[in-house]
């Protein structure tokens, strides 16, 4: 059974790019950076596969056609990486010229635990041919972490930084809130300081003000970094950040497999009462 998309429309722009594209044209209007993020995950089929691919090289021509202020946002494992590993690495070598050739910016996600290094590998067998032109996601709840920053520090990688959204066991991620808060801020100032252009991707509060706190008392121009955000969440939020002279860029989802990212989004935010809340206050 489908799913009227109305239930996730609060934080999915449409179910195709040229329902998703208005947004982006309007978020730009207001000063904030985008990126689309064409939804889906975990192909088990190749020509599902080779599929996802074209569309994101389609993606990535329509952002260039039409003049808009946006990266994109790609899952692996939508190239193929479940299937093959060598499969999923070399689609993403067909697309990254594509994005080289449009000097558009690609964000590999991070998914589920049992891609983490997968995902990594890829990265580290694509930088060095395209630095200026892929980035990957850390997750701030997964013990393994301090490791993989120091990791992508020495690279000089642009690493967006997550508390992290899938369900992990205890056993390889932390379960309480304070500890997930304590290891972003120590990731985070250590991004700043020794990686390029790091992305700051959080709604809390106290993880915002920490991260003013940690480059005005350090005197860290806001171009070195941005914050970023997720469509549909603390509206207001996201312009008064860009009215205080930092960078913001906003995760513009779209598509029709929008129930796994819908779902993460619920569990994320703990209550649908913390979501009316955020919706009123903007």
């Amino acid at each position: 059974m489908k799913l009227p998309f109305f239930l996730a429309s609060r934080f999915v722009a449409a179910e195709t790019l040229d329902g998703a594209v208005p947004e982006v044209q309007r978020l730009n209007g207001k000063g904030l950076h985008v990126t689309l993020d064409l939804l889906g995950e975990y192909v088990s089929e190749r020509e599902v596969a080779l599929s996802a691919l074209d569309a994101y090289k389609n993606l990535l021509h329509v952002i260039a056609e039409r003049g808009l202020d946006a990266n994109i946002s790609i899952k692996l494992s939508m190239l193929g990486q479940k299937i093959d590993h060598d499969f999923g690495l070399a689609n993403l070598r067909q697309l990254l010229p594509v994005a080289k050739e449009h000097n558009i910016f690609v964000r590999l996600d991070m998914e589920g635990s049992d891609i983490t290094e997968s995902t990594l590998a890829m990265f580290e067998d694509v930088y060095p041919d395209y630095p200026d032109h892929v980035g990957v996601v850390l997750q701030a709840y997964l013990h393994r972490t301090a490791q993989d920053i120091e990791r992508m520090c020495a690279l000089k990688a642009r690493v967006r930084l997550c508390k992290g959204a899938y369900a992990e066991p205890a056993s390889i991620a932390y379960p309480k809130m304070d500890d997930i808060r304590t290891r972003y801020i120590d990731y985070m100032q250590a991004l700043i300081q020794h990686a390029r252009y790091p992305g700051i991707a959080t709604h809390d509060d106290l993880l915002i003000d920490a991260t003013k706190r940690f480059v005005n008392e350090r005197h860290i121009p806001s171009e070195q970094f941005e914050f970023q955000m997720l469509y549909g969440i603390r509206a207001d939020t996201q312009e008064r950040i860009v009215r205080e002279g930092y960078n913001l860029r906003v995760y513009v989802p779209y598509g029709t497999d929008w129930w796994p990212y819908y779902s993460r989004r619920l569990r994320e935010l703990k209550t649908l009462g913390f979501i009316f809340r955020n919706a009123l206050r903007g």
